[in-house]
């Protein structure tokens, strides 16, 4: 596939107001890495301060402002996606290799991966290569008590990245991982000290998106809860009311499944339970070809089309699936696989460590 062809990743990056979304962006910039990239910059308001802050060139940055692109202005965002490839195809800007999205800091970052999953005209063009959220180590904690906003945009990343831990205890900072990691089980942490990330936002890759054995083998180590033998594998609230109903579980079906059942699952999951469905992502073991499993990805009411990869990425052959959902009780998620995916409730069951 040439590189006129090839799909343009897109990383969202979010996290709530304070947090050091554009100090962060701003060091990514300046990466060898990141050259071809081109940023699209998102304010809530009818004028926009924060653009002004980003050390990029004119052909790199796009601002969408009055209004947030995760509600009032997605049709722009199609559209400045559409002109952007339009423009690197006919050479008037350098090659368009990767797209940064910045949203707003009360954003909800799922209308903008619905776009890029659902809309035709881009979804041929761009591949999510992830969302990257950053969260204020000095304030994270009593954000993600009192805002809905900032819960949500943890528990839909794929990489969460801490800001300003040089400002805080090591004790203060673990107890800080140790919530995200309740919030958003599968994504990877990473701390940055005054902006500097040590991490390749271009690692963001979309799951299963390029057959990364490694990668998916990470993904699901990650998605296995590790809190002791008593755990119930059911990260749910850290005190009461701090997740604001966000919890996050597991489940591993151990017999395959029949494609077509478990596909007439998710339509249905999608439709009844989509708006509270944060996030689900799976690898699925299907009866018709067992030898190559299927990669599920899905946010709110879409879900990417499966991927297939050409091989298990371990010896481990079940079907494990993670969801992160707001009030959607276990036990509903399990009731409904038996029920229209015809799976048996015995072989549905927690994860555990010991497996190959």
């Amino acid at each position: 596939m040439s590189g006129a062809d090839r799909p343009i990743p897109v990383t969202v990056l979010t996290g709530f107001l304070g947090s050091g979304k554009t100090t962060v962006l701003n060091r990514l910039l300046r990466r060898p890495s990141l050259a071809g990239a081109a940023v699209i910059i998102n304010e809530f308001g009818a004028i926009g301060l924060d653009h002004l802050l980003i050390e990029a060139s004119e052909e790199q940055f796009t601002l969408l402002d009055n209004g947030c692109v995760c509600c009032t202005v997605r049709g722009d965002l199609v559209a400045t996606l559409k002109a952007l490839d339009q423009r690197s195809r006919a050479g008037e800007v350098p090659e368009l290799t990767h797209v940064i999205i910045e949203t707003t800091g009360l954003a909800d970052p799922a209308p903008i991966l619905h776009t890029l999953m659902a809309e035709p005209e881009l979804a041929g063009r761009y591949v999510i290569a992830g969302v990257v959220t950053t969260v204020d180590a000095v304030n994270g904690l009593m954000t993600l008590d009192r805002h809905a906003e900032a819960a949500k945009q943890v528990a839909v990343a794929d990489q969460l990245l801490v800001t300003k831990t040089d400002l805080v205890s090591a004790e203060a900072l673990s107890e800080l991982q140790r919530r995200l990691k309740a919030l958003a089980p599968t994504a990877r942490q990473s701390l940055a000290h005054d902006g500097e990330a040590d991490f390749d936002i271009l690692d963001s890759q979309h799951l299963g998106a390029a057959g990364d054995l490694d990668r998916i083998a990470a993904w699901l180590e990650m998605a296995e809860p590790d809190c002791g033998p008593d755990c119930a594998h059911d990260h749910a609230h850290h005190n009461g009311h701090a997740h604001h109903g966000i919890q996050s579980y597991s489940f591993v079906i151990d017999e395959p499944v029949e494609w077509a059942a478990f596909a007439r699952w998710l339509d249905y999951v999608a439709a009844l339970k989509g708006e509270d469905l944060l996030r689900l992502k799976g690898l699925v073991h299907v009866t018709e070809q067992p030898e190559r499993p299927l990669v599920l990805h899905g946010v709110q009411h879409v879900f990417h089309p499966p991927v297939r990869l050409d091989a298990w990425p371990s010896a481990d052959r079940r079907t494990r699936l993670v969801f992160i959902v707001r009030d959607i009780p276990r036990e509903t998620i399990a009731r409904t696989l038996t029920k229209f995916a015809a799976i048996d409730a015995a072989s549905i069951r927690a994860p555990d460590r010991t497996a190959a």
